[in-house]
């Protein structure tokens, strides 16, 4: 079994909106001991959350502004934090976008801009945090499907986002086997509604009541749900957990 070096750091990208998945996942792992590294668009806010985190929880983070969509901008991105912080054990690929275009209106800009950030940005980050875990042999990959993927929508995001997440999903599993001769794992999370402003907004007690119906809980996610599952799967104690997708989504989908 691999340990962790004492002193670790994971990055979560997409990590700055305040009600996001990635913002409570920089929080709830800063708040297990991690350094965390953010990367998100916007450069100024992603400085100014990683000093909020270090502050409130007393680890050391390093914010950087890049576009996933750029692997260029990723590897930059990437490479700063690296130089800032201790080791990198694990990452969070969290940032992705909503697209609720119906198939029938879809154009190839708005195909393109959903593959781009959902797909090839979790490829990006991988592929560069990959180099540093292989080189170290040890790391933790956790990347954000959606029930979506596997029920082919039915949310609020359409045909091009799904496609994306069940990509998302093959690229977990292929790069699962991979890179498991290098002590890396690597797992996909599958979040149902979670109450987050990629559903179209704040979802109102209305909307959630609707969504609750084909659950088998009583409410919908919250982000923190979410980023417990992340916790979990990038500790050192799951390191027998590889090319899995788990289903954090109140029962929506089982099979």
């Amino acid at each position: 079994m691999s340990t962790f070096p004492s002193a670790r750091t994971a990055i979560v990208t997409g990590a700055v909106s305040e009600r996001g998945i990635g913002r409570a996942t920089a929080n709830y792992l800063a708040e297990q001991g991690w350094n965390i590294g953010i990367i998100d668009l916007d450069d100024a806010l992603c400085q100014s959350t990683a000093k909020e985190i270090a502050g409130n929880y007393g680890v050391k983070a390093h914010g950087v502004g890049a576009n996933v969509a750029s692997e260029e901008s990723v590897r930059a991105a990437i490479d700063s934090i690296e130089a800032e912080l201790p080791q990198i054990v694990a990452l969070a690929n969290v940032a992705g976008v909503s697209s609720p275009v119906p198939y029938l209106e879809l154009d190839a800009a708005e195909w393109d801009r959903v593959l781009n950030i959902n797909l090839n940005g979790v490829h990006y980050a991988t592929r560069r945090v990959a180099e540093s875990m292989a080189k170290n042999r040890i790391g933790r990959i956790v990347n954000i499907s959606s029930v979506s993927a596997q029920r082919g929508g039915g949310t609020f995001s359409k045909t091009p986002y799904s496609v994306a997440k069940a990509g998302v999903i093959g690229l977990t599993r292929a790069t699962a086997r991979e890179l498991g001769e290098y002590d890396i794992t690597v797992n996909a999370i599958s979040p149902g509604p979670i109450d987050t402003d990629i559903m179209g907004g704040t979802l109102s007690q209305e909307r959630k009541d609707e969504l609750t119906k084909d659950l088998v809980v009583n409410r919908v996610g919250s982000t923190r749900d979410i980023a417990a599952a992340i916790a979990f799967l990038i500790s050192e104690d799951a390191g027998y957990i590889s090319g899995q997708t788990l289903n954090v989504d109140g029962g929506l989908y089982m099979h």
